[in-house]
């Protein structure tokens, strides 16, 4: 593995290198596992008659692999011309069929996230936590509010294993190093919730689907020990969803441009015109060029995995999350042209309003932390470094396709009948007569 391979696995798992060398553990247990396809090894060059051996690059070059995305490129172009490296390259492409998860050590503590208000998931939420404390010997930390549900108190089972839970408070407890393995119990939301606690790297996640769409929850409940065991005991397949670092620069008449917030977003950011009845109108930057102007309703910023949540019920297309792109989706433009983009993972896009806007924006990220955007302020949008390692029920392609299907019905329609379903009215059509009609009624009176 060379240099360039291992930042990249060291920035998948959340191990942070700074200037001075200082190796800091964000992840505690979790791994991103590198598996390689290598090609059919060969002894003498198959091209020629030299009889030489294979050039290790060339076969390098020829190698594939089972990927969603086109083999690697050759960083060569004839004899000179080469791609030129940079420093401040952030991240790479990694092959999505090589993420794997593997743990270096057992798994020693374990976050459970589940949805609020819903009676239906009490239940499940204490046979988890009864099995994970008693069977794994694992030390369980659930949220502080969980601890004042009336109808887990009354639950006899739950009280044998209260005083056993850790808890924490979102925005005042820090948890980083602290969590090994993340299990969410209820709908999309949960997950949305585990990327908002973890600002950095996040610990595996395992999302069981017991809420009302659970398209990013691909397991059932219903044999959750085998499943929780295979993933703590074995290898599982991950599919690291990107996420998009957003700040909000706020314009200070003695300080200039001052970040006011920093947050990383699972699905999307949203600029929209509020309680204004005028229409939006901001500006588009794409690596500090101007881009385009919207007027409408608003503009969507949403990574892959977000296209199949508010992009796409505003007309964006389904974007598979190992992808690396960042989509830009008009709300209800005021243009028929102006039609949903993909652009590259690697590039900033910058959002602020236009000279002659008749009012202030709202942003909010992933629903949640709606603020107003000023003249003068604007939003910095890229993606992040972290993703959110989402375990795999069956494999990336297998959870994506059918969660597409089962949630949004996709491509779903009644079966046109086979021919032979028809042959009764093809004969009878090119018979029938008037007369033989008319034979037929006397017949039957």
């Amino acid at each position: 593995m060379n240099e360039s391979d291992l930042s990249l696995a060291k920035a998948m798992v959340g191990m942070e290198i700074n200037s001075t060398g200082t190796t800091h553990r964000k992840s505690v247990v979790g791994r991103v596992q590198e598996k390689v396809f290598s090609p059919t090894p060969r002894n003498k060059c198959e091209t020629c008659s030299c009889g030489g051996e294979m050039d290790q690059q060339k076969a390098q070059d020829r190698r594939r692999t089972r990927s969603l995305n086109a083999p690697s490129p050759v960083q060569q172009f004839g004899p000179c011309g080469r791609i030129m490296k940079n420093s401040a390259m952030v991240m790479t492409i990694q092959d999505p069929a090589s993420q794997r998860l593997t743990w270096y050590k057992p798994p020693l503590t374990v976050l459970v996230i589940k949805k609020v208000r819903d009676a239906s998931v009490l239940s499940p939420f204490v046979q988890l936590v009864h099995w994970l404390i008693k069977e794994k010997n694992m030390v369980v930390f659930v949220e502080h509010s969980v601890m004042d549900d009336s109808m887990l108190q009354a639950n006899s089972s739950f009280q044998t294993v209260k005083d056993k839970l850790m808890t924490f408070q979102d925005g005042k407890d820090d948890l980083t190093d602290k969590i090994d393995f993340i299990i969410c119990l209820g709908g999309d939301g949960t997950l949305l919730y585990a990327s908002l606690l973890f600002q950095q790297s996040v610990p595996p996640v395992m999302a069981f689907h017991l809420g009302s769409l659970g398209f990013l929850t691909p397991f059932e409940f219903e044999n959750f020990q085998d499943q929780v065991t295979n993933v703590l005991e074995g290898y599982a397949a991950l599919t690291l969803r990107s996420r998009l670092r957003c700040i909000i620069m706020r314009k200070d008449e003695e300080k200039g441009l001052v970040p006011s917030t920093n947050l990383l977003v699972l699905n999307e950011v949203v600029i929209d015109r509020g309680p204004s009845p005028y229409l939006s109108n901001i500006d588009l930057f794409l690596d500090g060029k101007h881009i385009t102007s919207v007027q409408g309703d608003g503009l969507i910023v949403s990574t892959p995995t977000g296209s199949t949540a508010y992009a796409v019920a505003a007309g964006a297309s389904m974007i598979h999350p190992s992808v690396p792109a960042i989509m830009v989706t008009p709300i209800c433009p005021h243009s028929l042209s102006f039609r949903p983009i993909v652009v590259p993972a690697g590039v900033e896009l910058k959002i602020m309003l236009s000279n002659d806007a008749r009012s202030t924006a709202c942003v909010s990220f992933d629903g949640r932390y709606q603020q107003e955007l000023r003249q003068g302020d604007s939003l910095r949008v890229t993606t992040s470094i972290y993703p959110v390692p989402s375990i795999c029920a069956q494999d990336q392609i297998s959870d994506w396709f059918d969660s597409l299907a089962e949630c949004l019905h996709w491509n779903v329609r009644k079966r046109q009948k086979h021919l032979d379903e028809l042959s009764d009215l093809t004969q009878s059509s090119s018979n029938d007569t008037l007369d033989s009609l008319e034979q037929s009624e006397q017949i039957d009176s």
